[in-house]
């Protein structure tokens, strides 16, 4: 099972994170997580097609994120210690803007075909 993660971050604060990210974030999530990869936008555009996304607000993310999991329970027994950990909440504490810099949140779940 896969956990998709997207962010979009407060783009003024866009280059901040991706510094906090790359030198703080990341390294301590995949010490604890079997991450597949870590994306941030570059600078290209964006190119759409179909619809606008349910809430029609025109954003996209900004971060994608991939998680391997063996399965649901696994997933949310992670996720429980992660967010009782308390080195990660002071992490989560120096996000540049801080947590209401994360503008929009999307998680979904994949399984490989």
């Amino acid at each position: 099972m896969f956990e998709i993660r997207s962010y979009y971050f407060d783009p003024t604060r866009f280059d901040a994170y991706k510094e906090w990210a790359a030198s703080s974030a990341l390294p301590y999530l995949r010490g604890k997580l079997d991450i597949l990869g870590f994306w941030v936008n570059n600078e290209m555009d964006p190119i759409y097609g179909g619809s606008l996304p349910r809430d029609g607000d025109g954003h996209t993310a900004n971060i994608t994120w991939i998680v391997r999991w063996e399965d649901r329970t696994q997933r949310d027994k992670a996720w429980e210690e992660l967010s009782s950990d308390p080195d990660w909440q002071a992490m989560l504490d120096r996000v540049p803007g801080g947590r209401a810099s994360y503008l929009r949140t999307e998680v979904k779940f994949a399984t490989e075909l």
